[in-house]
């Protein structure tokens, strides 16, 4: 729990930051971009979300930034802990583990997954960033990094994207789809006034830090492959598949959003 102190500079941040883009961004309208209503469960407000560190040392200092960019959010923490898996990027209920790997040639930067119960509730996720291209001339910069890993740890928060269009100007947020990342590297004051919204009601038990299993986890197939992320529910602009779900039986299903390159 933060002291008050942590609270009236965090709560003057943001509002500052509302007021700058409500400014500069007068006469454009945000829509509401909560991923399919899905938000982990927990008791009160802020609550402290782990990000398992499984990433190489180049992705070290740009998952301290996703981080500390989501914890500017008046209704959560992001913390990084030792990861507690690899390569597989296998989940672990109750937080995120973030992994980095050669995933090969198969034309995504970065996946997003969450496993999600009967009702609607996030129990963990996985996010995914594929050193494949990352090691390219053309991804391997500050900026490309930045965008990614912070949309996909947004994703696992329970952010959808704000603008999903390449060729419209940058919304200056990270959960905007672009061909120039210079200016989309982090949150904007709209994420965070969304995540606000998400977890403006308190639940009644929390999946957050849970040790809780469920039946048909999905940890036997390979979630690498996009043949095992199951239905396509949208494609992005440019005709591409970008999200998808797969049923787990029980009322409970694995959703992936799915960057993927030029």
């Amino acid at each position: 729990m933060k002291n008050l102190s942590q609270k009236i500079v965090r709560n003057s941040f943001v509002a500052g930051v509302a007021l700058v883009a409500l400014v500069a961004g007068a006469g454009v309208a945000y829509a509401t971009h909560s991923w399919g209503g899905y938000h982990w469960a927990r008791t009160s407000n802020p609550f402290t979300l782990k990000l398992g560190d499984n990433v190489g040392s180049a992705w070290d200092s740009i998952l301290a930034t996703t981080s500390s960019d989501w914890t500017v959010s008046t209704v959560l923490d992001t913390t990084i802990v030792a990861g507690k898996t690899r390569a597989n990027c296998k989940p672990t209920r109750g937080r995120v583990e973030v992994c980095s790997n050669t995933y090969g040639t198969n034309n995504w930067l970065g996946l997003a997954q969450i496993w999600i119960d009967g009702n609607g509730h996030i129990t963990q996720g996985a996010v995914k960033v594929n050193d494949t291209y990352f090691k390219t001339p053309t991804y391997n910069t500050l900026a490309w990094r930045n965008l990614v890993m912070c949309q996909e740890v947004g994703h696992t928060l329970g952010l959808d994207h704000q603008d999903e269009i390449f060729g419209n100007p940058n919304l200056n947020t990270c959960m905007d789809y672009t061909s120039d990342p210079s200016s989309n590297q982090h949150p904007n004051a709209h994420d965070y006034e969304e995540l606000g919204i998400i977890y403006a009601h308190a639940d009644s038990t929390t999946t957050v830090g849970s040790k809780t299993s469920s039946k048909g986890n999905g940890d036997e197939v390979n979630l690498d492959d996009s043949h095992a992320w199951g239905k396509s529910l949208r494609k992005d602009s440019r005709g591409k598949h970008s999200r998808f779900e797969r049923d787990l039986g029980n009322g409970e299903k694995i959703v992936t959003f799915v960057i993927w390159a030029e």
